[in-house]
């Protein structure tokens, strides 16, 4: 299992700034293979992007979209579309195709919930995506702050749902449990690869741990929705994807979502192909058959990519099959 965690005592020195991914440096460089033309994005230039950068500054968060270099930043900022990224920029993990910064995290800012809840309530979302690091150095991996930023968020804008993705919480005995209790609209955890991947892509989780947690997260809100994300483009075969799916829907998610891995370095997981449009749309009709309410399949899908639109639809779903 990789866990990073570097503990410092509380009389240590400040440290000088280290590189972002410090368990990669010594792994050697793969070339970035040059995107094709359905990949390509416009920058974020537009006074909508400012103005959502300018409110997530303001309330001192942290989100997905700029941590991990998310393709669709200037899409989503424009719309005030922003996914939140609590407890830290740090993870405890050292995921292979992952661009968050990996090292020490700080301690958790009791401040945090207050500040996403009013930059919701700011923003004037209808549905927000929040996620955050993995934090291993917690007792109960961060599942109480989880918690707290829910209720807060719930609090303060009453009309808003609340999705959520969240770590694996492995071997957070209870964790699931607490974040539950808060009763967030959606719980998405992402396998984000088939089982045979997981050691050189997710060296610090258990595949079938994943999936217990999504059932465990139905178990405790049968009539909340759950979802689960998977990448393509790391050397998966098309069986193995269509096997992930009947374990999902073994396990009652509800959605899933299925992007192209995009490489961030050339010390991150090569990138084995791009897949084309056209097998994202196969995928998307052979999900839909096997029983997900939705499914979103496109090159540039993220787990929080249109999630407000989703979850209507999502509803929708639901409904005209009762």
């Amino acid at each position: 299992m990789t866990v990073v965690i570097d503990k410092l005592s509380n009389d240590s020195p400040p440290r000088e700034a280290g590189p972002r991914h410090p368990e990669k440096a010594h792994r050697p460089d793969t070339d970035i293979q040059r995107k094709p033309d359905w990949i390509r994005v416009k920058a974020p230039v537009s006074k909508e992007y400012q103005i959502t950068r300018e409110i997530v500054r303001a309330n001192k968060l942290h989100t997905v979209c700029e941590e991990a270099a998310c393709p669709n930043i200037g899409e989503c900022w424009t719309k005030r579309h922003a996914t939140m990224m609590i407890m830290g920029d740090t993870c405890t993990r050292a995921c292979a195709f992952c661009n968050v910064k990996t090292g020490l995290p700080a301690a958790l800012d009791p401040e945090e919930p207050a500040n996403v809840a009013c930059a919701v309530k700011t923003l004037g979302l209808a549905h927000v995506v929040i996620t955050s690091v993995d934090r291993d150095d917690l007792t109960d991996g961060g599942a109480q702050h989880f918690a707290d930023v829910i209720r807060a968020t719930h609090a303060e804008s009453p009309g808003t749902s609340v999705e959520v993705l969240t770590p694996d919480f492995l071997r957070k005995d209870g964790a699931i449990e607490v974040l539950m209790a808060a009763q967030p609209e959606v719980f998405n955890h992402n396998l984000e690869t088939v089982p045979r991947l997981y050691l050189n892509i997710r060296p610090g989780a258990r595949y079938f741990a994943s999936l217990r947690l999504l059932q465990r997260a139905k178990e405790l809100m049968p009539t909340g929705f759950t979802k689960s994300g998977l990448m393509v483009g790391l050397g998966e075969t098309r069986e193995e994807i269509m096997q992930v799916m009947d374990d999902l829907r073994a396990a009652g998610v509800d959605f899933l979502t299925i992007g192209q891995y995009l490489q961030p370095t050339r010390k991150h997981a090569r990138l084995d192909r791009f897949w084309s449009p056209e097998e994202f749309a196969s995928l998307e009709i052979i999900a839909r058959a096997k029983g997900f309410l939705m499914v979103s399949a496109s090159p540039l899908t993220r787990s929080s990519y249109h999630a407000d639109s989703d979850f209507a639809e999502l509803k929708v779903a639901r409904a005209a099959k009762t």
